[in-house]
This record gives C-alpha cells, sequence and structure tokens, in this order.
C-alpha cells in the first residue's frame, strides 16, 4: 500500500489494534491467562502462574528479533514463547517449566487474533451505529421527498428519498446485526495442544478450556478448531457483507451526483472533490473511496473461504494465509465505515432537482397508473393498448401524456378530469413508500432504542 494513500484504506484506530504491539500484548494475555487458571484448577504451581503473569506483564519486548525469528520458526508464537520461558527462567527455574504448558503455536496466535477481533468489531459496530442513526434521521426528514426511481439505470416510478434511504438503513442493519451477534457469541478460544486432544491435560482439559475462555471473554466451541476454519471465515463473509453494503451505498450516491442527475452532493469542504485540471467539478470523494474498498474486499473473503480446504489435524500454508489477509479486511471495514458517515453525515440534497427529474418524462411514468385505473372499466387488454399508444403519440407531438390523454383519446368518457389529475400526482404513485419507511424505522428502533428517531 503506498504510504500516500494508507489513510483511504484504514484508520488510527484499526492499525493500532492489529500493530505488533498489540499481537503481542495478546499473546502474552493468553498466555498468562491460561497459566493462571493452571494454576486454580491445581495443573501447575500457584508460584509458578504468579510469576508468568507478572513477565507477561513486561512491555520491553524485542519485537524486531520476534518478527526475525518468526522467519526461521514459521510463526511468532514460537519465539515469543522462547523469550517468556528465557525471562521466567531468570526469575524462577521451577516456573519455567509450566510455561505455555500444554498449548500449541496456533492456540497462542488464533486465540490472541480473536481477542484483536473482538476489539476490532466494537469499533465497527460503533462507527456502524452512527451510520445507522445518521441514516434513520435522513430517511424520516425525506419520507416524503419525492424522487424517481430507476430501474436498469432508466426513470421508472416514483419514490420518495426517505425510500430509498430507508432500502440503505434496512440492509446495513441486517449486516450490523450479524456482527453484532458475531462479536458476542461468534470469537471462539482456540485451545488444544499438538493436534487438538489436550493431551498434556486429560484429565481437566475441558475445565481449562472453559474457565480460560471466560477469563478471556470469548466464546467456546464443543472441540479445538485448528482446521475447522468457519469461525474465521463467517467474520470474513460478514465483513464482505458488510462492504458490498457501503458499496451499494456509495454507488447509489455517485449515480445521483452526476451533472444530468444532480439530486445529491457529498457535503462541501475545503480542498474536497476538487479537479487538478478542471476547476468547476465536484467530484464524488467519500463515495468513491466506499466503491473503491467494496471492489477490494470480495477477493480477499474468498480467500479465507479457500483456506478453509486443510489438511488433516494442522494445516500448512492454509492457516497462515488468514492472518494478512483477515486484518486488511479488518481495517478496510473501518475505512470504509469512516468514509460511509462522513458522506452521509454531510450529504446534501437537491429536493428541487429532484422533483425536475419526475418531470422530465412529461408524465409517462404514469401510464402504468392510467392502465391499471381503466383496466376494470374497460378490461387490461384494451387499457393496455389505448396507453401504449397514447405514450407515443405524446412522444410524438412533445407533449405531457396528460394532456394528450384529455384531447387527444376516449379516457375522458372513462376517467374524470379530476381523477386523472390525481393520477398523475406523484405523492398517489409512491405506493407503500411511507408504510416501509416506518417498518424500517420501527426494526430500527426496536434493536436500537438508544437512537430512537422522532
Amino acid at each position: 500500500m503506498s504510504a500516500l494513500t494508507q489513510n483511504v484504506f484504514t484508520t488510527p484506530t484499526s492499525e493500532a489494534i492489529f500493530s505488533a504491539s498489540t499481537e503481542l500484548k495478546s499473546m502474552l494475555t493468553f498466555e498468562s491467562a491460561l497459566a493462571q487458571v493452571q494454576a486454580e484448577l491445581g495443573l501447575i504451581p500457584v508460584s509458578a502462574a504468579r510469576v508468568i503473569s507478572e513477565v507477561c506483564q513486561q512491555t520491553d519486548w524485542d519485537q524486531e528479533r520476534i518478527q526475525a525469528h518468526t522467519l526461521l520458526a514459521g510463526n511468532p508464537a514460537i519465539p515469543l514463547v522462547k523469550a517468556l520461558m528465557q525471562r521466567v527462567q531468570q526469575l524462577d527455574p521451577e516456573a519455567a517449566k509450566y510455561v505455555h504448558w500444554g498449548a500449541t503455536s496456533q492456540d497462542v496466535i488464533d486465540t490472541a487474533f480473536m481477542l484483536q477481533a473482538k476489539a476490532a468489531l466494537a469499533d465497527l459496530i460503533s462507527a456502524a451505529t452512527q451510520l445507522e442513526a445518521s441514516l434513520a434521521k435522513l430517511a424520516q426528514q425525506h419520507r416524503q421527498t419525492l424522487m424517481i426511481g430507476r430501474t436498469l439505470l432508466q426513470q421508472a416510478r416514483p419514490i420518495t428519498f426517505g425510500y430509498k434511504v430507508a432500502g440503505w438503513l434496512a440492509q446495513l442493519s441486517r449486516s450490523v446485526q450479524k456482527i453484532r451477534i458475531l462479536q458476542q457469541d461468534g470469537l471462539p478460544l482456540q485451545l488444544g495442544g499438538a493436534v487438538g486432544t489436550l493431551v498434556a491435560m486429560p484429565q481437566q482439559g475441558i475445565a481449562v478450556t472453559h474457565q480460560l475462555a471466560i477469563r478471556l471473554g470469548l466464546s467456546q466451541l464443543p472441540m479445538p478448531w485448528h482446521t475447522q476454519r468457519d469461525p474465521v471465515a463467517e467474520l470474513a463473509t460478514s465483513l464482505g457483507i458488510l462492504n458490498g453494503t457501503l458499496g451499494k451505498i456509495a454507488n447509489d450516491c455517485i449515480l445521483l451526483m452526476q451533472t444530468e442527475v444532480g439530486e445529491v452532493y457529498e457535503g462541501a469542504a475545503e480542498g474536497k472533490g476538487g479537479s487538478s485540471a478542471m476547476p468547476h467539478k465536484r467530484n464524488p470523494v467519500s463515495s468513491t473511496f466506499m466503491v473503491a474498498i467494496a471492489h477490494r474486499t470480495p477477493a480477499l473473503v474468498s480467500t479465507v473461504l479457500s483456506a478453509m480446504v486443510q489438511q488433516h489435524d494442522r494445516a500448512a500454508g492454509n492457516w497462515h494465509i488468514e492472518w494478512e489477509v483477515m486484518r486488511e479486511l479488518f481495517k478496510l471495514s473501518a475505512a470504509n465505515l469512516r468514509h460511509a458517515n462522513d458522506l452521509i453525515g454531510g450529504l446534501e440534497v437537491d429536493t428541487s432537482r429532484m422533483q425536475q427529474n419526475i418531470e422530465l418524462t412529461k408524465g409517462l411514468i404514469f401510464a402504468e397508473d392510467v392502465t391499471n385505473a381503466l383496466a376494470p372499466i374497460i378490461g387490461k387488454s384494451q387499457a393496455q393498448q389505448w396507453i401504449e399508444q397514447a405514450c407515443k403519440q405524446a412522444l410524438l407531438q412533445q407533449v405531457s401524456l396528460l394532456a394528450y390523454l384529455k384531447t387527444h383519446t376516449e379516457v375522458p368518457q372513462y376517467l374524470s378530469g379530476a381523477a386523472l389529475e390525481n393520477i398523475f400526482d406523484p405523492l398517489n404513485a409512491i405506493g407503500l413508500s411511507e408504510g416501509f419507511i416506518d417498518e424500517v424505522l420501527k426494526n430500527y428502533n426496536n434493536n436500537l432504542p438508544q437512537y430512537t428517531v422522532k
């Protein structure tokens, strides 16, 4: 990643969570908690656990040395445990025998990652909650703001901008809810020893696992999952869905910002959205970054899914693939949510332009409504034929469909002028837009009562 563009694809918080120092701290947290739980259950001396825990609290670890030795050892847990043993040895040779007792390198690394993931998910949930609140407010504010709905990029039927925003919110809320569940119950402890059988503590291995999971605030699976990688895959796919959701929101905004459409704009700021060549430009920035990230994440997710096909009881290569890929997924997700909050928090809505765009087709978008009104009177087939012909003639004569129907067809014999005017009122053509908005906001408020929209 270019140093100049780094801030586009990560955040300071996610960088800190997945820094080498935090990774080391998380690994040491595992080693300390393991020793404490084993001492409580009588597997190792209490005095040994005390010394091990004290050493794990130290902060002057030679990070560069551990990184260098990882290239030789195959993973960072091996040089770290060796360094931990050496330090404990200096204080209490007897205690050194019980460092990392019964565990294996993957236990340390998987559990440390889950501890980091727990912090990272909390950060994502905080940012997503802010975004949900902004979207809920925007949907309520524009529940009756008329705009044209578009299918296959063509004008289709009237909707409201609040309805469009409610669609963004509904999809985001489903994604965030899944992430909340993962953060609460889907981050499991890893503890199995060499091949997952906890042979070094056969009598109390289950109890150690249970107590250790509680102490670390992680969930517990029925058995070690060294080559059962669905917990990591679930994380990856949930982050992929989140980024796809944010990308959809951004893509809609980019399309609505086109000069020929001009219905929304990113919030203005000094130096934002300009062009190095064209002074008149007001380019999408936050939404552009969001789309870029949304297109980046599927390949990362697929990498994690492919890594699920592992060999036997401990994998060579497949497990290692996850390390950087998952960290990048988390960083990209954090950056995407930051851009999304910038976008929605400052979004400018041009309601008059929305109204102008509804009128572009001179009423053709209400053709279906006229057909439906006529169908019970003259039959669906006849109504369809009349209105199709009327649309063609209105286009040829460059007049509104309403004017053509009033003056050049038999329609007024069956529908009064007032009835036709009512049909061509956009507010009467938005269907259940407001009802769906209410349902989305109701669901949102039930899940997040502290952010109730009034």
